[in-house]
Order: C-alpha cells, then sequence, then structure tokens
C-alpha cells in the first residue's frame, strides 16, 4: 500500500484518502495500486456497506503525477496500476461515493463517472486537459460523458479541456450533491449515515442493478482508451505537451 493513500474502516464504512497534499494528491503507480487494492477489498468485504474516497489538503485531485506517469510509461496491458484501479471501479458491486473539493483534474473528474454517488463542495472545479498534454481520454471517459452531457458539451470539455464547476456538474450528472464551503465532511457523512440505515441486500441488488448491462461497454471502451493512451505517450508530441506543461509551472511570475 502506498504512503499517500489512507484506508480506514469505521463500522460499514470503508474511507479512502488520498492523502498527498504537498503534490495535490497527483496520483503515482504506487498510489494506484493502493486504491485499486482498497476498492477491490471493500467490494469483497461483505461488512464493507459504503465504499467513499475523499482527498487531502486543498484539492481532490490533480490528475496523474506526470514524472512518475513517464518514468513507468504504462502500457495498454490489463495488469497496469492505473487500469486495475479502473477496472475495480467499474466492477465495485459496494455502493460508491466520492466528496470532492478543490481541482478535480483528469483521472481526477474523471474516476467519478464510476461513482454511484459524488458530493461536491462548493467552489469545485473540474478539468480534462488531455489533449492539452498530447493525450486522449481514460476511464471510459469518452463512451461516458456524451451519454452524461451530450456530444457537444463533451467535446467542449474533452477536445478544448475547458474547466466548469459544480452548477455545470450538476447540470449533466457528473455531481448528485453540493456541499457548503467547509461542509463536505457533514454532507458526507449525512449520506453515509441515510444508506447504512436502509435494509442492506436491497441496497447492493439496486446497485448492481443500476450498473447491469453497461459493464461490457466501459470495459471495451477503457481497453481502446488504454491502447491509444500508451501509443500517445511514447510520441514526441505528448514529450513536448509536457515540456511545456512543467516549463510554465516552474515559470517565475511576471513583475
Amino acid at each position: 500500500m502506498s504512503e499517500h493513500v489512507r484506508v480506514e474502516k469505521r463500522g460499514a464504512l470503508l474511507s479512502v484518502t488520498l492523502a498527498r497534499p504537498q503534490r495535490r494528491n497527483a496520483i503515482t503507480v504506487a498510489m494506484y495500486a493502493a486504491l485499486a487494492e482498497a476498492v477491490e477489498r471493500g467490494a469483497s468485504d461483505n461488512s464493507v456497506r459504503v465504499i467513499s474516497i475523499r482527498g487531502e489538503g486543498v484539492d481532490f485531485a490533480a490528475g496523474n503525477d506526470l514524472a512518475d506517469f513517464l518514468e513507468a510509461r504504462p502500457g495498454g496491458g490489463e495488469e497496469i496500476a492505473v487500469w486495475r484501479f479502473l477496472r475495480a471501479l467499474v466492477a465495485c458491486e459496494t455502493p460508491l461515493l466520492a466528496a470532492v473539493h478543490g481541482n478535480c483534474v483528469g483521472i481526477g473528474t474523471t474516476m467519478l463517472l464510476h461513482c454511484d454517488l459524488v458530493i461536491a463542495e462548493e467552489g469545485a472545479r473540474f478539468s480534462l486537459p488531455f489533449v492539452d498534454l498530447g493525450l486522449v481520454p481514460e476511464a471510459a471517459s469518452s463512451l461516458l460523458l456524451p451519454q452524461r452531457a451530450g456530444r457537444r458539451l463533451a467535446a467542449k470539455y474533452l477536445l478544448l479541456g475547458e474547466p466548469f464547476g459544480v452548477d455545470e456538474a450538476l447540470s449533466i450528472g457528473l455531481v448528485s450533491h453540493r456541499a457548503a464551503a467547509g461542509d463536505l465532511d457533514g454532507a458526507l457523512n449525512a449520506i453515509v449515515d441515510q444508506i447504512l440505515a436502509k435494509p442492506a441486500a436491497a441496497l447492493r441488488e439496486t446497485q448492481r442493478l443500476l450498473r447491469h448491462g453497461s459493464r461490457e461497454e466501459i470495459m471495451e471502451r477503457m481497453k481502446l482508451e488504454s491502447r491509444i493512451f500508451a501509443e500517445r505517450l511514447a510520441s514526441p508530441e505528448v514529450k513536448q505537451a509536457i515540456s511545456a506543461f512543467f516549463a510554465k509551472r516552474a515559470a517565475k511570475p511576471q513583475p
């Protein structure tokens, strides 16, 4: 398990926290492996009735740690940690909640498409800058986002990489609940309590029915995306785009 993923079991809740606040929870390969293990463990434990995912610090997740990701250079194979984590989300048959705040970049947004309920704190921002980095979408977002938002809005998010806020995320169904600023924990706890008060078997079977019939199509799209993503990682265009990204991040502000 990664030191940057904290997993706590509190009664019937398995709480998973991205705990790398000094890097705005940018996700490393080791973190993906720990996230996959946590979701798989929670899904296979009958005493776990809810799994929650949240981030520590000012942001939910700043996407991939690009330096770590490039060094690992993941291929399109199913054994790669990031793909294992995404498969775990798709296969999960335990109600899966996310509580998000601050910036949700790249996979910080696409993973939400696989959660049953998503609570967003006021001021949260969502962005999908894959094309800007010379990459393509992942997590079956090229399939699921047009289904939720329609093709035109999906194109705005995926082709142009335009960020959007909580109002828009609610309107397209990416987010199910809004929390007031500073009340994300309270909103999450209230929904967890609401779920735990319901008949366990009926809840689990309903969650399975909601996902029934879509998993195969999602897995196929994820395989296609992962193959193209791996090809893109080896391209000169990606090297140039990521070099430009790091140069801008390191640039000193102009007087």
